[in-house]
């Protein structure tokens, strides 16, 4: 994966937080949740690792990657940013809730 990427949940009802956690752990990964207020803001950072990312309420927008794309998560998104890619995040108008884990 050269860049950061997003799936969008495919069907028409949103995923719950529990469905969510099953699909991230039978990945065999292990995830975290995490909440955050409307317009709280994260400022450009990277990790050493591989990042998996699900939206599980609200939304929030990350902007990532030499380009500066950006990527707007809505309930069920999943984005996933290779290790050392810069980014950035801003929770949108009705807070966030999200799950996320780390790859390899």
């Amino acid at each position: 994966m050269s860049g950061p990427s997003l799936m969008r949940w495919p069907h028409s009802e949103p995923p719950s937080d529990i469905a969510i956690e099953r699909l991230m752990r039978d990945e065999g990964l292990a995830p975290h949740g995490w909440s955050n207020g409307p317009g709280d803001r994260y400022s450009t950072h990277s990790h050493t690792y591989h990042k998996v990312l699900y939206c599980v309420r609200g939304s929030i927008r990350f902007v990532a990657g030499a380009t500066g794309a950006s990527f707007d998560l809505s309930p069920g998104d999943r984005l996933e940013i290779p290790p050392g890619t810069s980014h950035s995040a801003v929770v949108g108008h009705q807070g966030c809730s999200c799950l996320e884990a780390s790859r390899g």
